[in-house]
């Protein structure tokens, strides 16, 4: 047994002993023709332009995600100057807000008259017939089942005010 090991050993230390003849001369030259032919020098970091910041301006104008409206201007309507917004009136928490946010969730009715459900502005409100909503001076003319019309008063655009009816149509499954 012992003599099987040292015969390994032997062989194991003569194939150890072709390996390190020290011929490197294809790697090196490899070496130097890369290191020849590469940049030494590291391109400047560009330079960038300063932040500007934007400010967006055309939060007061209509939203882009409405269609816009068409306007007739040989049939368009024209304001009268009878009918205009009543300053003196005391304006409605639900003046605040814009008419679009409103949706009718439902009615409710007793002795005293029919009611709707209007949904908006953070909460649920009861409203009657004569109470106004929206900030255009939308004041509720009637309440069926299906729907509330409002009536807006609105600039013309030429020094008078129009009466613009509206409908909130009552969202099922809400």
């Amino acid at each position: 047994m012992r003599a099987v090991c040292s015969l390994v050993l032997i062989a194991f230390v003569s194939l150890l002993s072709g390996c390190g003849n020290g011929d490197f001369d294809d790697l090196d030259a490899y070496m130097a023709d890369a290191k020849a032919h590469t940049k030494a020098t590291i391109d400047p970091i560009p330079k960038f332009a300063p932040y500007e910041p934007f400010t967006y301006q055309a939060a007061a104008l209509r939203s882009p995600f409405q269609p816009p409206i068409k306007i007739d201007l040989a049939h368009r309507q024209k304001g009268a100057r009878q009918v205009k917004p009543d300053p003196t009136r005391v304006k409605q928490f639900l003046e605040g807000f814009n008419i679009e946010q409103f949706e009718m969730v439902g009615t409710l009715a007793n002795e005293t008259g029919k009611f709707a459900l209007i949904k908006g502005a953070g909460g649920v409100y009861r409203m009657k017939v004569g109470d106004y909503l929206g900030r255009n001076e939308g004041r509720i003319v009637s309440i069926t089942d299906s729907q509330v019309d409002v009536v807006e008063i609105v600039p013309d655009g030429e020094g008078g005010w129009l009466e613009r009816p509206r409908t909130i149509a009552l969202k099922e499954r809400s």
